[in-house]
């Protein structure tokens, strides 16, 4: 429930503004805007982000431990897992939100983008943005390589246990379970990975925005 609740949401902080863009042919934002739409992406991608983990980790129980499902998958720890990614989340949104307000621009001030988003928004600061990029470097890498490395773990864990099952129906029962989640895995890091964590010198504009567009469109799809 969680995940398709924030899947529309992360959608919807872009789409609409975008179809609003080419309908009234303006593609004006105000400042407050701009910030507002970053602060509820990163929010939004880091839910995503948090939520595919906590998934990983399900299948991980209910494959591997079929006969403990119920005991390990509580309601109760559902709920703190929620409840923390949520927390987690806006707090990181808020520091990237707060540290970019901080920042002057000056210029022509147009974004090489479709939203608001932290790389190219650095791009057109006057300011010292090098607090901003070690944040999004350490801070942001942190939350996004702590689930990733939840969800290779797990999956590896499931394949050891998927290799030792005897009977072919079983296997492919077993990776069918996995198979969406695993697709959505590939397409999310992989796009996010190639916007942010890639040297500055290597990206373009067009590149970006068409990774962006499978990580914020294509994957809550």
């Amino acid at each position: 429930t969680n995940l398709s609740f924030v899947d529309v949401c992360f959608s919807s902080s872009t789409v609409p503004k975008v179809l609003a863009n080419h309908i009234l042919g303006s593609q004006e934002i105000s400042f407050s805007g701009c910030l507002t739409q970053m602060y509820f992406l990163s929010v939004f991608a880091d839910m995503d982000n948090f939520l595919l983990a906590v998934m990983a980790y399900d299948r991980f129980v209910a494959i591997c431990h079929p006969l403990h499902y119920t005991e390990k998958m509580t309601r109760q720890l559902c709920a703190l897992l929620v409840v923390e990614s949520w927390v987690a989340a806006n707090l990181n949104a808020l520091l990237h939100t707060l540290l970019m307000a901080r920042l002057s621009f000056c210029g022509d001030n147009i974004i090489p983008h479709f939203f608001c988003d932290a790389t190219p928004l650095l791009k057109l600061s006057c300011s010292d943005t090098h607090l901003n990029e070690l944040m999004i470097l350490t801070v942001a890498g942190l939350i996004l390589l702590a689930p990733f490395v939840c969800i290779l773990m797990s999956y590896i864990l499931i394949a050891c246990a998927v290799v030792r099952v005897s009977s072919t129906g079983g296997r492919w029962k077993a990776f069918s379970t996995c198979g969406s989640h695993l697709t959505v895995v590939c397409l999310f890091y992989g796009t996010i990975i190639a916007v942010y964590f890639n040297p500055a010198s290597s990206h373009s504009a067009g590149r970006d925005m068409a990774s962006a567009m499978m990580y914020t469109v294509v994957t809550p799809m």
